[in-house]
């Protein structure tokens, strides 16, 4: 198996048991969720749906341009999250313990365009950096 279907169905396994979870299991979702976010509740559940949308679109074999807007819409659910994340990290370092601390904060903030990348490549919508260069030798 080449490395492009094993990420794709990695990480529709990932979105898939998020979506689920921010569908079963709303509550620690809602307490990172930044003030400014309306109807938290209903935003966290299309979240959910959006992930599992997401993880079957990844899925399917019929149509790439399904599988693409799959990654397109993964890429920018991503990105769109990433304020929670930040949300979560302030809040967790100004707790008196440091809650989770620098040590998961940083790796997940770092993760985030780690996620965009992986969604746009797994679904085929972009290449970079594994495409040969035109006149490039090997």
């Amino acid at each position: 198996m080449k490395a492009r279907p094993i990420l794709r169905t990695a990480m529709a396994g990932i979105y898939a048991v998020a979506g689920t979870a921010h569908l079963l299991l709303p509550r620690p979702f809602l307490a990172i969720t930044p003030k400014w976010v309306p109807v938290p509740a209903t935003v966290i559940a299309l979240t959910g749906v959006a992930e599992l949308c997401g993880a079957i679109g990844l899925l399917q074999p019929f149509s790439p341009r399904l599988r693409q807007a799959a990654g397109w819409g993964l890429a920018a659910y991503a990105l769109c999250v990433w304020p929670a994340n930040v949300n979560h990290m302030m809040m967790d370092l100004a707790r008196p313990d440091h809650g989770a601390g620098l040590g998961y904060h940083i790796p997940r903030m770092i993760a985030q365009p780690l996620l965009i990348w992986a969604a746009l490549w797994a679904s085929g919508v972009i290449e970079w950096p594994f495409r040969k260069r035109p006149g490039s030798s090997g």
